[in-house]
């Protein structure tokens, strides 16, 4: 059954996609501006932006540029930049690994302290240190990204000088190996604390919350009469099945946690795909914005995806048909 629905999911992939490609062009080309004023400049004649775009077929109208899009696509082709004459995907997939490297980081340490915080709340309800980590969430999940990025860099990096304001690695430097590994975990510091703040009360406050309904079931009760211990019963007993609506909280929050990247990205000038998106919005390049499109539409399937097929491993009494 895991495998017919895992099929069945992947099979929505494509519809999904193509809907979100179709109202991101249409989007794009009902955005005021002309693109070819982005593309050329405002100080050429009437004769030059009419041989840019019928270099570009913006010429043509909506329904036939929508057409050729679409017919491209099937065969592969996401279209080429406008600025940078390259394939979209090719431009896109340059800037990926650095924002793979700082969602995936974000992630796993926003589960990991996540998850952290809510057992040590929950093993001591209603006590100073639950609301002290019941504040801190609160705090956390009230302050905008960008905000927490710009205090970050504010006391962490301008003020007190431990931390490298922008980039990914330092710019008058040719670091290798380990020695490179260790600038690029210096650089990332800051921009996966601040993206991953929000995440991290989240899934404190989550993990909390279903820790303490668990410990009142009758399956942990009679654990506890058994005579397991209070780590084993936390651990064993509650915390696989308090993690369910966690599960769901992480995988349904990638598409939040993409966003957040983006204005993360821009805080600190680091080099990935929201730098990027903001780029090419500003320079109406609609291939690589559309491009871009795809493969945050792609990720954020694959972690529901992902999330769903989770449920079965951390409950086998869950059944897809």
């Amino acid at each position: 059954m895991t495998t017919r629905y895992a099929v069945w999911r992947l099979l929505q992939v494509l519809p999904t996609c193509a809907g979100i490609l179709l109202v991101g062009f249409l989007l794009i080309h009902a955005a005021p501006g002309d693109p070819v004023l982005a593309l050329a400049g405002d100080g050429g004649d009437e004769a030059y932006y009419e041989r840019v775009r019928n270099k570009f077929g913006l010429d043509q109208p909506l329904v036939v540029q929508l057409g050729t899009y679409v017919a491209n696509v099937i065969r592969g082709d996401l279209g080429t930049s406008y600025t940078s004459g390259r394939p979209a995907l090719d431009v896109v997939f340059e800037r990926v690994p650095a924002t793979l490297l700082l969602t995936a980081t974000a992630l796993a340490l926003s589960t990991f302290l996540g998850l952290a915080a809510g057992i040590a709340a929950a093993a001591r309800p209603h006590g100073a240190r639950d609301a002290l980590i019941s504040a801190t969430s609160l705090g956390l999940y009230a302050t905008p990204v960008f905000l927490v990025g710009q205090l970050m860099m504010l006391l962490f990096a301008l003020r007190m000088g431990w931390f490298p304001v922008q980039g990914m690695t330092t710019a008058r430097e040719n670091y290798t190996g380990l020695t490179h590994v260790a600038d690029v975990a210096h650089h990332l510091v800051l921009p996966v604390i601040a993206l991953a703040a929000q995440e991290i009360a989240a899934v404190a406050r989550l993990t909390r919350s279903g820790l303490l309904d668990e410990l009142g079931r009758d399956h942990v009760r009679t654990a506890r009469a058994k005579g397991a211990g209070e780590v084993r019963v936390m651990v064993k007993h509650a915390l696989r099945r308090a993690m369910l609506p966690v599960v769901t909280l992480v995988g349904g929050r990638v598409g939040q946690l993409v966003a957040g990247t983006i204005v993360v990205e821009a805080v600190f000038s680091w080099p990935g795909v929201g730098g990027l998106m903001v780029s090419s919005v500003q320079a109406r390049d609609t291939p690589i914005v559309l491009a871009l499109f795809f493969v945050i539409a792609m990720t954020v399937v694959l972690a529901n995806l992902l999330t769903d097929l989770a449920y079965r491993w951390l409950d086998p009494r869950v059944r897809y048909g």
